[in-house]
């Protein structure tokens, strides 16, 4: 069991939401983009510009965070034609997998595109042993599981399928079965199948003569019982939130990852946890005041009761200042740097040589357009030197003490310095990204 990993998956709908998830600690993000996705009000799908999914692979892959891309509609026949060249630019650029609802569209995928991972989506409400395996047949590597199972139900699944599992742990849950919902279709011509939920089991209805939210339900908040999920078989932990802001996805993330790694420490084997595993109550303040619509709920441990229904009229609640500064300040307003080792060899009557390493191994190597010369009256010195490489502000990476080899007595100008150390960081980033990249056959 101590070699055991799990997932930390977590929602975003913009961009500044992907770098809040990886910021917060986050081991992979799935987001939609401009077609097909089942959040079709989520900014990546209203963006006129397609590549903001494109610039999150990017950004996520440098960070070794995967990107999961939601293509979880029911497609119509007059759809799947399109659906090769959308998903093309995204396979080559690397794309980690797709979660998808569509059977058809699945197996189309998988003919196009046969080493690119699918997952079942949620929206396939599968709910059973007998499902997993389907899915299984059918070609896919994950299923996301249905909200509405129990511990003792997931756990059934995983010991006799051993397949990849990911679970919601936090965020909205549906009145209905996953995928199996048909009243927005019904009141509003609005399909939760097509991406259009109207969520019309939010609004407030009458019964008996009294107004109430009698089909909103909790939230779900499953932070206490992660060690349980973890020995149930569940491997990704999914973080609901598409459609919410990149505070609530950092804020929730960060505290998710905090637990999952404490779960993970604290469970003994297979039949048990040790006694330390604890939720600080602050943490569930603050996941609380992050976002609260009415209390908290799950099916991991209970049945349908009414107690998991907010029917009270919803009140304004005050931002926790406090709260939201101190989640902006660490994990949106402040960029994730990779730390990076660097030399420069700077001698007269050659050309300057940056070489960037990381931690893995990975290097590259730039030189400068000019020889060094012999310095007149203003010789470079290190200090110079030093200050203009560590400026990487901006990007991805931070040079941390770089190694400066140069002659007393030599000059380059200030600006081959700064070009060098730019060239050395887009090649590094190049690097890394052509790890994840994938080579296609055109058909």
């Amino acid at each position: 069991m101590e070699n055991r990993k799990v997932e930390l998956l977590a929602p975003a709908g913009s961009f500044q939401s992907v770098k809040a998830a990886v910021n917060a600690g986050a081991d992979a993000v799935y987001m939609g983009g401009i077609r097909f996705g089942a959040r079709a009000y989520a900014e990546s799908a209203e963006s006129t510009e397609e590549d903001m999914v494109m610039e999150a692979i990017h950004y996520c892959h440098l960070f070794s965070v995967k990107l999961y891309m939601t293509v979880n509609i029911l497609f119509k026949e007059s759809e799947l034609p399109a659906l090769r060249d959308f998903i093309k630019p995204y396979y080559v650029a690397g794309v980690d997998g797709l979660i998808m609802q569509d059977i058809g569209a699945a197996k189309m995928i998988q003919h196009w595109f046969p080493d690119l991972p699918v997952h079942a989506s949620t929206q396939m409400t599968i709910t059973s042993s007998y499902g997993v395996e389907m899915a299984k047949r059918l070609g896919m590597t994950r299923v996301v599981l249905s909200r509405e199972l129990s511990l003792s139900e997931i756990k059934q699944i995983y010991e006799k399928t051993h397949m990849e599992l990911e679970a919601f742990c936090h965020g909205a849950m549906c009145y209905s079965y996953s995928g199996a919902c048909f009243m927005s279709s019904l009141l509003g011509g609005r399909s939760g199948n097509r991406g259009r939920c109207a969520g019309t089991c939010r609004l407030e209805y009458q019964a008996a003569g009294k107004q109430g939210y009698y089909l909103s339900m909790k939230d779900m908040e499953t932070v206490a019982l992660l060690p349980e999920m973890i020995s149930a078989g569940v491997y990704s932990f999914k973080i609901e939130g598409r459609m919410k802001s990149p505070v609530y996805t950092a804020g929730v993330a960060a505290i998710y990852r905090k637990y999952l790694d404490l779960a993970m420490a604290s469970i003994a084997d297979e039949k048990g946890v040790h006694e330390e595993y604890r939720v600080d109550p602050q943490d569930i303040r603050i996941l609380h005041a992050i976002y609260d619509r009415g209390g908290v709920t799950e099916y991991l441990t209970r049945h349908n009761g009414q107690e998991m229904i907010a029917v009270s009229e919803k009140k304004f609640r005050e931002e926790n200042i406090d709260v939201t500064d101190y989640i902006k300040k660490n994990f949106i307003e402040k960029d994730r740097q990779l730390p990076v080792k660097a030399r420069l060899s700077l001698h007269q009557g050659e050309k300057a040589r940056l070489m960037l390493y990381l931690p893995d191994g990975t290097s590259v190597e730039v030189s400068s357009d000019t020889l060094a010369e012999k310095a007149g009256s203003s010789p470079l010195t290190k200090e110079v030197v030093f200050d203009k490489l560590i400026k990487t502000g901006g990007t991805a990476f931070s040079i941390m003490e770089p190694i400066i080899e140069m002659d007393e007595d030599c000059f380059l100008p200030v600006s081959a310095i700064n070009r060098l150390r730019r060239d050395a960081i887009q090649k590094l980033t190049d690097c890394i990204l052509k790890k994840s990249e994938r080579v296609i056959n055109e058909w």
